[in-house]
């Protein structure tokens, strides 16, 4: 009786203790969805471990938990460094790798040169070029025979052409010193000696523009799954980055496929640019309004960013009608609807809540519709990611 009467007191004269002890009980515990806060409620086919209002600390090391959020942390937190290694990939590699396919469609129909010779004949006429700084540096690129970007036959290259068909033996070129033909006759050491003078690298902002995005989506998509858990407050900033990082990735996925089809016409390039970027940022000012988390818009969402995408219907086929004969003009597209159905298939699997919708409690860990989506997300950006790399070797090699 006694020792009871002395554990109320001391209960009473510590009830933060008390208080502390029963958080560090339930600290841990995985709740089931009719215990989660209004905020947290999300998706009722999805019954179980359920993490709930934990400490920070906390929910930053159930990364490595297993709980129902685990797979959509880890599906884009791959995607991210995926992304993270393809940007650095192609901002080191892809020039020369192109370069090198390039120089692989000359035809050898040429019997070797005196390399010695051409040197000697290539370097008088070399004072003749204009805007030549550093001509030490370059007659030792000449020298070394070592192209480092891809060869561009555009036309602010005639002159050096017809500056190099003046100065270069009669045997080394077929036809008139004006046609795309006499680049394309020449045998491969003689492209490799005046490929320095055809340095017009394409810009590549459109496509960095895209892996940004598509980091972007990716990173605030993972750390939105792992952190929202912790507060509402917390909740309701990580869920407006999620749907930003999404519009950030449809808006930029169209970069690349707007600028490099028609960056040849200034008007329409501005137009669809424009169209795009304002419409993304118009989806991210929505997405900032409460009411647009709520479960039962969960349709209206999945819409919303499906006609955004949606949307780049327009230019792709403005692009055909311009390059209908030009295979290029097919493959992107080939690539662009495939990223399309990726998008627009992970999208529906979103929206309908399959398959946790049709036995639920049992998707709970691995396999319910979010992580489904995830991973539809991840193989339509790398599908988008080698239409890019087409876009790019396409114009490098013939400009406008």
């Amino acid at each position: 009786m006694g020792k009871n009467r002395q554990i109320c007191e001391d209960s009473r004269a510590f009830p933060e203790s008390n208080e502390g002890s029963s958080k560090g009980k339930r600290l841990w515990k995985k709740v089931k969805y009719h215990s989660l806060p209004g905020y947290l409620r999300d998706n009722e086919f999805i019954i179980g471990h359920y993490r709930s209002e934990w400490p920070l600390k906390q929910v930053l090391l159930s990364i490595f938990s297993i709980h129902n959020e685990t797979l959509n942390v880890w599906t884009h937190l791959i995607g991210f460094f995926l992304f993270l290694s393809l940007t650095i990939y192609t901002a080191m590699k892809v020039p020369k790798v192109v370069d090198l396919q390039a120089l692989q469609h000359f035809p050898d129909v040429l019997k070797k040169p005196d390399l010695h010779k051409l040197h000697v004949e290539l370097f008088a006429c070399l004072p003749s070029f204009p805007n030549m700084p550093d001509l030490h540096r370059l007659r030792e690129e000449l020298t070394n025979s070592l192209p480092s970007m891809d060869l561009l036959p555009s036309p602010s290259t005639w002159h050096i052409i017809e500056i190099l068909t003046r100065c270069l033996p009669e045997r080394l070129f077929h036809g008139n010193c004006t046609d795309v033909g006499v680049l394309l006759s020449m045998k491969e050491d003689v492209a490799n000696l005046i490929a320095p003078f055809m340095l017009t690298p394409i810009t590549r902002w459109p496509f960095f523009a895209f892996l940004g995005g598509a980091m972007f989506c990716l990173f605030s998509s993972s750390t939105c799954h792992l952190l929202q858990c912790h507060s509402e407050r917390l909740s309701y900033i990580m869920l407006r980055l999620d749907y930003a990082g999404i519009a950030a990735l449809i808006s930029t996925s169209f970069y690349p496929t707007v600028y490099y089809s028609f960056m040849c016409n200034p008007f329409f390039c501005n137009l669809y640019l424009g169209f795009i970027t304002l419409l993304g940022i118009g989806t991210m000012l929505v997405s900032l309004l409460p009411v647009f988390e709520k479960p039962e818009y969960r349709k209206f969402r999945a819409s919303l960013f499906f006609g955004m995408g949606f949307s780049g219907i327009a230019p792709i086929l403005h692009k055909l009608i311009l390059f209908w004969n030009r295979p290029e003009a097919l493959h992107t597209t080939g690539y662009e609807v495939l990223m399309g159905l990726f998008y627009g298939i992970g999208t529906l699997i979103y929206a309908t809540r399959v398959p946790e919708r049709w036995m639920p409690g049992k998707f709970d860990i691995a396999g319910h519709s979010h992580q489904l989506f995830h991973l539809f997300v991840v193989a339509g950006a790398y599908t988008h990611y080698h239409a890019g790399l087409l876009y790019l070797r396409w114009r490098d090699q013939e400009g406008c």
